[in-house]
């Protein structure tokens, strides 16, 4: 019988810590949710800033050759992140639509070309602002002011991408703040929980003599493990979720490189084993001071 009721018993502490631990890393992984999202939201901004774009054109006395070599020179520029060379054949061809091919347009204008060469460009995150693209106007002017006869982008695109996504970052760490709180408080009350269980056996300890130390010892053990476990797992459903997410998803990839991925591993675990740690110890300090009679 005896034999019978300690399986039962570690069958229970199996139980309750495979429990605590799966409670714990779905917690985590609302957390890294909401890491992975601002990192993820930041890589979408800078995707989206980026697909900006302006166009020069040029006088009518300059040839391909020259303004080739504009083109060469602009792709040395910091605030530019591609350069392109758009030839009379490309940009007709990107005029024309699917009811309309470029040879019928050429031949509403007998047979000539009526798009110019021309020279589009994308500027890098922190010049898709309008100070930023008139910065590179004013660059592009001064550099060029013989062989520029316009440079043209839309203005109000570049207001709204970058008001837009202001509103929404602000509103996105509101939510996240308030998960967090969430988040926090769920993984304490695991703990609670999975301690109030175990509140006999603390309280047996410290009867038979056992100091303070000695019973938070191995319980203060098992939180930090608990953390680190629950962080792996935690992790692994994020990067399951967004890995998911990038093959539904065509016109916008996900993506993290490895500073990125290693910083929200390493908060998921040092928030787990902190949360986890504090958790035990101040629910174990509860149950220390408790009477015996008001244990039941």
């Amino acid at each position: 019988m005896s034999k019978l009721i300690d399986k039962y018993n570690r069958r229970g502490v199996r139980t309750s810590y495979v429990s605590t631990v799966v409670g714990i890393s779905l917690v985590l992984f609302m957390i890294g949710l909401v890491l992975g999202g601002v990192f993820g939201l930041d890589n979408v901004q800078r995707q989206a800033k980026e697909s900006l774009q302006g166009d020069l054109f040029f006088m009518p006395e300059n040839s391909e050759a020259d303004i080739k070599l504009i083109e060469q020179k602009m792709k040395s520029w910091d605030e530019l992140k591609e350069v392109s060379f758009v030839s009379p054949e490309r940009a007709i061809e990107a005029f024309s639509s699917d009811e309309q091919n470029s040879e019928e347009i050429l031949s509403i204008f007998e047979g000539e070309n009526p798009l110019p060469p021309t020279i589009s460009f994308r500027p890098k995150e922190a010049y898709a602002n309008l100070e930023g693209m008139n910065h590179i106007v004013n660059r592009i002017m001064t550099e060029f002011p013989n062989e520029i006869d316009e440079v043209n982008y839309d203005k109000s695109s570049v207001q709204s991408v970058n008001l837009g996504f202001k509103q929404f970052v602000f509103l996105f760490l509101v939510v996240a703040l308030l998960l967090i709180i969430v988040a926090v408080a769920m993984i304490n009350n695991t703990i609670r929980l999975a301690l109030y269980s175990k509140r006999f056996t603390i309280k047996t300890m410290q009867l038979v003599g056992a100091t303070s130390s000695f019973i938070r010892k191995p319980f203060l053990y098992q939180s930090i493990l608990q953390g680190i476990v629950s962080a792996i797992l935690g992790m692994a459903l994020m990067v399951t979720l967004f890995y998911a997410f990038n093959n539904f998803l065509e016109t916008i990839e996900i993506s993290f490189d490895p500073y990125t991925f290693a910083f929200i591993f390493g908060s998921l675990l040092v928030i787990g084993v902190i949360i986890t740690f504090v958790s035990t110890y101040f629910a174990l300090n509860k149950y220390l001071r408790m009477k015996l009679d008001d244990l039941y």
